[in-house]
Parts: structure tokens; C-alpha cells; sequence
């Protein structure tokens, strides 16, 4: 597996715009996402498929999502991942994002910047553009019938790791999805690595390995991201997982854009 630093970048060129991106609503809790270069996180996701942001959650934020988990008023679903082999660990599902309010805010305040990006890429890929709020994406997903909440905290302990997925959940689908590190590389946990796998047309697989830090945000395709070839730009399928937690407890957070039906 390669690191994502040292790997090639895919060719892009001008079909990738480098401004426009909307910010985040300002004040509120999450004061972090102000100070994010959306272009240049753009630029990131292009080059890698994946893109790590500064912490986006301080340290007592962190603990404070955490401390979500054992609450099980707050859950619609919990998931022994390895009773429907999808590796070995548990997530939950909460049944309201809005009752917890930092995984709100990240939910509604990210989404205008990511949907740009989505934008950006709908043409490249013939895919259709997305709404400019949350609300209305949502909207569109009850009209489908896909009105279960997906934003989850997962939780590994040592052993835990995750197989490589997509996180689809109906028809239709936000291209893009961000995981949160709620505890300390290397103090709370070591191992459990992001391992995203990129197929490529006509090649091999290509791996990437990412490790946040804590509070960091990484931002990353749901199904697959456009990367330009010979006749015009393709679609490169993307999965992700989690590699064995070798000690320790590792969390996160996943906010997913699009509901489930």
C-alpha cells in the first residue's frame, strides 16, 4: 500500500475549476470550518481521490460527540459489524441528527462546499448537479422514500477493522462523504488505518492510507471520482475501509449527505 504523499497525481487540468466554493455559514460551533481552502482541499481530492482538512473539532468537541455513544435514546440502529461480515467492530446510527448538535452543524455546514464539488464533477462524469442545501438534497431523498438518517459513530477496539464498502443506501446517492477522528493516533489507538482503494480502468487497483489526527476531517467519494483519460474523463469506482486496530479504542465520526431508505 502506498502512502497518499508519495503517489502520482491523476491528470486534471483546467476542467477542474479552482474557485467558487461557498463557505460555511460563519459563528456557531464549529468556527474551524472558516478558516478551510476549499480549492485547495479541491485540488487535494483530485489529485488523491481523498483530501484531510485541518481539525475541524477541538479536542473537548471530540469527547463530546463520543460521549454520544453510550446514550441509546440518540441511535435508530447499532451494528455488530462482523454478524453481517462487514469486518469486526460497531457503528450506530443516529435517529436524529439534529439532537446532537455538533454532528448538525457539521452535516448542514459542510454540505454547501462538498455539494460545489459535486458540481464541479457532475458535468465531467454526465451525472446530474445537486441541490445547494441539505434541505433540499433531503427533501429529494424523502420524495424517494429514502428517509432514514446515516450520519454514525463507529467505534473499534483492538482486532476491529473495517472490510472495504460504499456507503450507498438508495437511489439516490451525494457523491461525496466525510469521516471525523474523534480520538488520538497513536495514544488512544494504534493501527487502524483509512484504507481507500481506487479501481483503475485497464490496471491494477491503487491503494491509499491515510491517517487524521484527531479532530481532522477526511473528505472522500461514496462510489467513484472522475479522472481524465485518453477520450475524456472516467469514472475510477472507490471503496474504503479500516485496517485492524492493532491496541486501544479508536472512534469516529461519519456524516453521510444522502438519507436511507
Amino acid at each position: 500500500m502506498n502512502h497518499s504523499a508519495g503517489l502520482p497525481a491523476p491528470l486534471f487540468d483546467d476542467a477542474f475549476e479552482s474557485g467558487g466554493a461557498p463557505r460555511p455559514a460563519s459563528g456557531g460551533a464549529l468556527p474551524a470550518l472558516q478558516g478551510l481552502d476549499w480549492a485547495a482541499l479541491y485540488a487535494r481530492l483530485n489529485e488523491n481521490g481523498v483530501a484531510v482538512t485541518e481539525p475541524l473539532l477541538s479536542p473537548e468537541q471530540c469527547e463530546e460527540v463520543i460521549s454520544t455513544y453510550e446514550n441509546p435514546a440518540l441511535f435508530r440502529s447499532t451494528v455488530v459489524m462482523q454478524r453481517h461480515q462487514l469486518g469486526r467492530g460497531t457503528y450506530k446510527y443516529y435517529a436524529d441528527p439534529a439532537a446532537v448538535p455538533l454532528v448538525r452543524a457539521l452535516r448542514e455546514q459542510l454540505y454547501p462546499p462538498l455539494a460545489w464539488m459535486a458540481n464541479q464533477w457532475a458535468p465531467l462524469l454526465n451525472e446530474r448537479p445537486f441541490p445547494a442545501t441539505l434541505d433540499e438534497l433531503l427533501a429529494e431523498c424523502a420524495a424517494n422514500g429514502q428517509t432514514r438518517p446515516t450520519p454514525l459513530i463507529l467505534r473499534y477496539g483492538e482486532g476491529d477493522y473495517a472490510c472495504l464498502h460504499q456507503d450507498v443506501y438508495g437511489d439516490i446517492v451525494f457523491p461525496l462523504q466525510i469521516t471525523v477522528m474523534l480520538t488520538r493516533p497513536g495514544e488512544d489507538f494504534t493501527g487502524g488505518e483509512n484504507v481507500f482503494v481506487e479501481q483503475r480502468p485497464r490496471a491494477q487497483s491503487r491503494a491509499v492510507v491515510v491517517r487524521p489526527g484527531l479532530g481532522q476531517a477526511m473528505i472522500f467519494p461514496v462510489r467513484h471520482r472522475p479522472v481524465r483519460g485518453e477520450h475524456g474523463f472516467r469514472r475510477h469506482p472507490m471503496r474504503h475501509g479500516t485496517n485492524a486496530v492493532e491496541s486501544g479504542r479508536r472512534t469516529t465520526l461519519g456524516v453521510i449527505f444522502h438519507n436511507a431508505r
